[in-house]
Order: C-alpha cells, then sequence, then structure tokens
C-alpha cells in the first residue's frame, strides 16, 4: 500500500533539509528536495537562477517540479522556503500528503543562515528585518499546513519523532 507523502515546508533555516534527511532514513523513504531537482535540472544553483533570470523563471521551474515530484508517493519532500506561495503547489502537495510547517522565529532563522552566503533574499543590509518581513508574508501560507511543528525549542530527532506520530494519525 502507497503511503501519502509527507511534505516539509518553512522558511529557510527552519531545518526541513536535515529533518527530512533523518525523516527519510527513519522511514526508509526517499527524499526529494524541491531546490535540488531545480539545481540538477537547470545545471546552476538557486542564487543563480534568482540572479541571471529572476525569482519568477524560478517560480515557474519550482511549480514544474513540484507538479512531477507529487504525483509519485512514499516521498519525503523538502519544499523550498517559498513553494507555498502558489496555490497551485499548495493543492499539488496536498493531494497525496500531508503538510508540516517547521515554524521557526526570526531569530533562530537568522543564527542559522547569517554566515551563509547562498541565501539570493538576505543580500540586504539588515538580514534580519528581511527574514520578519518575509516571515510575516508568508505566514497565511505557511499555516495551511495540516501540522505546525514549532522547532524552536526542539533538536532535530524531536521534531523528526513528532512527525512520525502525526504522520501516523493521518
Amino acid at each position: 500500500m502507497a503511503h501519502k507523502n509527507i511534505v516539509l515546508t518553512g522558511f529557510m533555516g527552519a531545518g526541513k533539509t536535515l529533518v527530512s534527511m533523518k525523516l527519510a532514513l527513519e522511514l526508509n523513504r526517499e527524499r526529494v528536495s524541491t531546490d535540488e531537482v531545480i539545481e540538477e535540472r537547470e545545471r546552476r544553483c538557486v542564487s543563480d537562477i534568482f540572479a541571471d533570470s529572476g525569482e519568477s523563471y524560478f517560480r515557474r521551474v519550482e511549480a514544474e517540479v513540484v507538479a512531477e515530484i507529487t504525483s509519485r508517493t512514499d516521498l519525503v519532500i523538502d519544499c523550498g522556503g517559498g513553494v507555498v506561495l502558489s496555490e497551485d503547489n499548495i493543492a499539488n502537495l496536498r493531494r497525496d500528503g500531508i503538510l508540516f510547517y517547521l515554524k521557526a522565529s526570526p531569530h533562530v532563522i537568522y543564527e542559522r543562515v547569517k554566515d551563509e552566503k547562498d541565501r539570493p533574499i538576505l543580500n540586504v543590509p539588515n538580514p534580519l528585518e528581511k527574514i520578519k518581513e518575509l516571515l510575516a508574508q508568508r505566514e497565511p501560507f505557511y499555516r495551511q499546513a495540516d501540522h505546525t511543528i514549532d522547532v524552536d525549542a526542539f533538536s532535530v530527532d524531536e521534531v523528526v519523532q513528532a512527525i512520525i506520530a502525526l504522520a501516523n494519525k493521518g
């Protein structure tokens, strides 16, 4: 019997990559990252796609990738931070998936990503303010998830166990 996909959404730095890797191992499922699939397809990193082709181009490719990935089941899907901005993406992800919003506070996000150079939308004079602004814009979209897990106070293993428990409830 095929299982629903487990879909991780949330802002950059919320821990989607680490959680998805551990979750896939724990559940013996394939892990798929929308950003990694896009980078493979485009043969360039996300920050280069944003810089060279713009965000709207990136979002179009992202929507194609989401539509393809969600035609499969038994996956752990690690979504890019902005994937929820498209109603079509949310509908596709929800069709055969359980959506989890990994919620992190602006300060935790900032501490996790402040030294990373491959975050194109944070190449601004005040990245913490930009994080707060983008989180405020995206929060209503993230809240459409089936479950919200506040990751600030929990280890990756605790988040993984919480997701498994919630996913098993249906």
